[in-house]
């Protein structure tokens, strides 16, 4: 039975029960501690999540583009009213710092729903004459969409997904990672309270076998997973069976050239934003910086000095720079390519191992790390960390930087400072990335589009590009004159 402090799954509106009594615990990374239970959905619950879309997606769809625009629009007031409870639930349950949620995950939710709001009305086909008649085409709404979101960014991730789904007249079910899944929850309420019809978004919370669930059900017509490069591969192959749309967006072992010319300060703020933002686990980070070798002491200075004044520590202090590792596994799985990196010969600068935080000595905390000395053949040059682990690499030519920046399986984002903006327009075009960030790192504006190539995904999120993946266009010919029928 449930006990009040237990959170509960989200179906048309309220909270209900899980058909098989299955629960979890979230933990708090700061300090070990469990959260609260967490419902876990099973194919009973999934399915009652469908039916509850089919009928929320109907009524929802019926309603005007603007109409449904107001009610986003008034989420996203509501996100912000509540801006300081949310931040919180996402450093508590995730162990993000204090300092970055309000704008990071709150912040950005907000204008994302803003965003989607505002272009909600604005959805249109295209008219052409041909001969005997014209034609035009309209773009429609999928019907029910599955997001599945990754535990980085939890509140970001489910409003990426959501916004666009429901601008376009879909309902979505989320399933929000298992690692954090409360704020989701707390966005389904506010949807509610902006007006969103009962059904249209539902949240069903669970491990990999409620994701297996929302892919195989013949009634999704989409789903759209944040997370690693395995899942999404598995995703891809389940969705095959009932041919449902995918968009993907997976890892990422991202190059930030610095060349010669480039301005050292901001170059290494960009450096540190793509290395030791939310502890690391970014999947656009830039983890493998390349800086000339005629600048490449004078960088490491800097960035040593800098690095040095980060504070580890409690993700609830405003003080905090870096907190947690998402999870005791995970942070062991940071350790071990740490260690990795010391055997294969790699130069450790600074850190290297666990932190130890006064208090909170069952926290997941590790040290701000670099290493230099690296090869394009190491392990950690090559594999994804998703911690706070900064590989330095030197170089001395823009063909070679870009050759090896370049090798890699990856493709999701790229970086490069240097006032030569020809060289900028060159090395950017040259980046064999979905995003690429010239003279800064790890700006994500929603009216940019965000995805990337190769095995780091499938499709585009945020701005308008966004709608192509939840919208199918239906073509209408209209003929003028009659059938000239050859019998």
């Amino acid at each position: 039975m449930p006990d009040s402090n237990d959170r509960l799954l989200w179906i048309h509106g309220e909270y209900v029960t899980p058909a098989d009594g299955k629960y979890f615990d979230t933990h708090n990374p700061a300090t070990g501690e469990v959260i609260c239970r967490v419902a876990q959905a099973g194919k009973a619950d999934v399915e009652r999540a469908v039916e509850s879309s089919r009928e929320g997606q109907a009524q929802w769809a019926a309603m005007s583009g603007a109409e449904r625009g107001r009610v986003l629009v008034k989420a996203a007031n509501l996100l912000r009213e509540h801006c300081d409870e949310l931040a919180r639930l996402e450093s508590l349950d995730g162990g993000k710092p204090i300092a970055e949620t309000p704008e990071a995950d709150v912040g950005s939710a907000a204008d994302c729903l803003e965003f989607f709001g505002g272009q909600a009305a604005s959805l249109h086909g295209e008219y052409q004459a041909v001969p005997g008649g014209f034609f035009y085409t309209r773009p429609e709404p999928l019907g029910i969409c599955a997001g599945i979101g990754a535990w980085n960014y939890p509140l970001q991730i489910a409003a990426w997904k959501s916004a666009p789904a429901l601008a376009a007249g879909n309902a979505m079910i989320f399933k929000p990672a298992e690692l954090t899944p409360l704020s989701a929850l707390r966005l389904a309420e506010l949807f509610r309270d902006a007006g969103l019809p009962d059904g249209v978004f539902n949240v069903v919370q669970g491990f990999a076998e409620t994701g297996q669930a929302l892919t195989a059900h013949p009634d999704i017509a989409k789903i759209s997973l944040t997370g690693e490069v395995g899942t999404g591969k598995a995703v891809m192959r389940a969705a095959a069976d009932t041919l449902k749309a995918v968009t993907l967006e997976l890892g990422g072992k991202s190059p930030l050239i610095i060349f010669e010319d480039a301005d050292l300060d901001n170059a290494v703020g960009a450096a540190m934003l793509g290395n030791f933002y939310t502890q690391g686990q970014i999947c656009t980070n830039s983890t493998r910086v390349f800086v000339h070798e005629s600048i490449k002491e004078s960088f490491v200075e800097k960035l040593l000095a800098r690095t040095r004044k980060l504070k580890v520590g409690d993700p609830l202090d405003p003080d905090t720079d870096v907190g947690p590792m998402i999870s005791a596994d995970h942070m062991q799985g940071v350790l071990a390519y740490m260690e990795k990196g010391k055997e294969e010969g790699g130069k450790l600068l600074i850190g290297g191992g666990r932190a130890r935080v006064e208090g909170l000595e069952n926290g997941n905390f590790v040290e701000p790390t670099i290493f230099d000395g690296l090869t394009d053949d190491m392990t950690i040059v090559k594999e994804e960390i998703f911690g706070p682990v900064l590989s330095l690499l030197g170089f001395s030519t823009e063909d070679e930087v870009l050759e090896r920046a370049n090798k890699t399986h990856f493709g999701l984002a790229g970086g490069l400072f240097t006032r030569d903006i020809q060289r900028a327009h060159r090395v950017a075009d040259g980046l064999d990335s979905g995003i690429v960030w010239i003279n800064h790192y790890n700006l994500t504006p929603i009216e940019m589009p965000f995805g990337g190539f190769k095995q780091s995904g499938i499709g585009k999120e945020n701005s308008r590009r966004a709608f192509e993946h939840y919208t199918r266009l239906k073509t209408v010919y209209v003929a003028e004159g009659d059938v000239d029928a050859p019998y």
